[in-house]
C-alpha cells in the first residue's frame, strides 16, 4: 500500500475479518483503501450510496485497491436506524435498475427459494444439534408448506447484511450504507424483513413500510418470514460449528420467535 501512494501516507489496518481494508492518512487527507473490491463499488459511489470513489489501481500482483473518502461520521445506533431515511435509502436501493443491472453482470445467479431451502436442508442434515432440534424441525416445515407461497416476480439488489454497523451517518448528515460484500439479487423482503424484525418495533412496522413506499400485507409478512426463518437457522448452525453456544443459542431463540409470529399471525 506504501508503494501506491507514497511515504508520507500512513496506513494502518481498518479491522475486519478478511484483513484486505485499510485507513491511509497524510495531513488532512484520509482514504479508505480496500483490496478487490467489488466493481459494483463504482456504481454505489456514484449513487452517493456509498462514500465517494476516489480511484482504482491494478497491484502487479494483480490484486485491485480501491480508495474512498474516508469520512468523519459514526455508525447509527439502533434507535436511529428506525429514522425514515433509512427506509428512503433502502427503498432507492431496491429500485435502481443500475444496481441490478451491474450487480447481474457481476453474480450470474440470484437467490430463489426452492434453492435456498435446499441448501438449508443440506445444511441440517449436516448438524447432528440440528437434525435433533424440534423447532428447526417446525422450521424446516414452514419452508416447505410455503414455498410455493412466497414466490416474488421483481427481483432487486438486496445488501444482505443490514446490522446497524453497516450505517454510516457522515459529519455534514449524509446516511450511507457500507459493505457490500454480501450483496446478493433476490426478494426485497430478505432486507426489509432484517430491518423490521430487528430494529423497528411492530407497532411502527406499517409507518415504517410507509417510508419505504410500501404497504403492509400478509404477502409481504410470509416472505419476510420465510427468508428470516432461513437466516436464523443458518446462523444457529454455523454458530454450533464454531462452538460458539451463546449465539447459537440466540439464533434458536429467535427462530422460536418468529415461529411463534406465524402462528400468531396465521402466516
Amino acid at each position: 500500500m506504501e508503494i501506491i501512494l507514497g511515504e508520507e501516507w500512513t496506513i494502518f489496518p481498518a479491522g475486519g475479518a478478511t484483513g484486505a481494508a485499510y485507513f491511509a492518512q497524510s495531513n488532512n487527507k484520509k482514504l479508505f483503501l480496500k483490496r478487490n473490491s467489488s466493481p459494483f463499488l463504482a456504481v454505489l459511489s456514484a449513487q452517493g450510496i456509498v462514500p465517494k470513489l476516489v480511484w482504482t489501481k491494478r497491484l502487479e500482483n494483480g490484486d485491485v485497491v480501491t480508495a474512498q473518502q474516508w469520512l468523519d461520521g459514526k455508525a447509527l445506533n439502533i434507535e436511529e436506524i428506525q429514522h425514515p431515511k433509512v427506509a428512503n435509502l433502502l427503498s432507492k436501493i431496491h429500485h435502481s435498475s443500475e444496481l441490478l443491472d451491474m450487480l447481474l453482470r457481476i453474480e450470474k445467479t440470484t437467490i430463489v427459494p426452492d434453492h435456498t431451502l435446499e441448501r438449508v436442508k443440506q445444511f441440517v442434515q449436516g448438524s447432528t444439534n440440528a437434525r435433533n432440534s424440534i423447532s428447526i424441525y417446525k422450521a424446516i416445515k414452514f419452508l416447505e408448506s410455503r414455498l410455493t407461497a412466497i414466490y416474488y416476480g421483481e427481483q432487486v439488489v438486496c445488501h444482505c447484511d443490514l446490522n446497524h454497523h453497516n450505517w454510516m451517518l457522515s459529519a455534514n448528515g449524509e446516511l450511507y450504507l457500507i459493505d457490500w460484500d454480501n450483496a446478493r439479487v433476490g426478494d426485497p423482503a430478505m432486507d426489509i424483513g432484517r430491518i423490521l424484525q430487528s430494529y423497528i418495533p411492530k407497532q411502527d412496522w406499517n409507518q415504517w413500510l410507509e417510508h419505504y413506499g410500501l404497504e403492509n400485507s400478509k404477502y409481504l409478512m410470509r416472505r419476510m418470514h420465510w427468508y428470516l426463518i432461513v437466516d436464523e437457522i443458518i446462523g444457529y448452525i454455523w454458530s454450533e460449528n464454531r462452538e460458539k453456544s451463546k449465539e447459537a443459542n440466540t439464533h434458536l431463540h429467535e427462530l422460536n420467535q418468529l415461529l411463534k409470529q406465524i402462528n400468531d399471525w396465521h402466516l
